[in-house]
């Protein structure tokens, strides 16, 4: 059994988080964003990403506390959505705040009924990608609203 609980798992956003050991990667981490959204890590905590879900799906990319906003060279980013078997892609588009900067962008739209019915159900697996100074990050969206108390250990 060489090995066999030797190696820590590596630090992810995956069910299981509530393994020892997770107390360090508890740190000042916000689980709702600025605008009352989801948090979605991007790379190790590089930066974030809130996903808002009200009226149209909105993507904010922010910085690595989660709080700031981060004006990127994007035309949009990506959802890939996963459920009952069934894969779907939906492309949000760069609407682009005036503080971001001519060609950048820190907030993506996307009026879609089934998008957005899709993230308020909590039920899909639900992954983001965006690319950010030539480097694609891909973040998976944590329902805490159902795993919330498991995960305040």
């Amino acid at each position: 059994m060489i090995g066999c609980s030797e190696k820590a798992p590596t630090p992810t956003a995956e069910k299981g988080h509530e393994a020892a050991g997770h107390e360090e990667h508890a740190h000042e981490h916000a689980t709702v964003g600025p605008h009352g959204g989801d948090i979605v890590e991007l790379g190790s905590e590089e930066y974030h990403a809130e996903i808002v879900h009200e009226g149209e799906a909105t993507v904010y990319v922010l910085d690595s506390s989660a709080k700031a906003p981060v004006a990127i060279d994007a035309a949009d980013v990506t959802i890939n959505i996963t459920h009952d078997g069934k894969a779907e892609q939906f492309k949000l588009v760069a609407k682009p705040a005036a503080s971001d900067g001519a060609g950048k962008s820190s907030q993506f739209s996307l009026a879609d009924k089934e998008l957005i019915a899709d993230l308020s159900e909590g039920h899909a697996e639900v992954q983001l990608v965006v690319t950010i100074n030539g480097k694609q990050y891909r973040g998976t969206l944590e329902h805490d609203h159902e795993e919330g108390a498991e995960h305040a250990h």
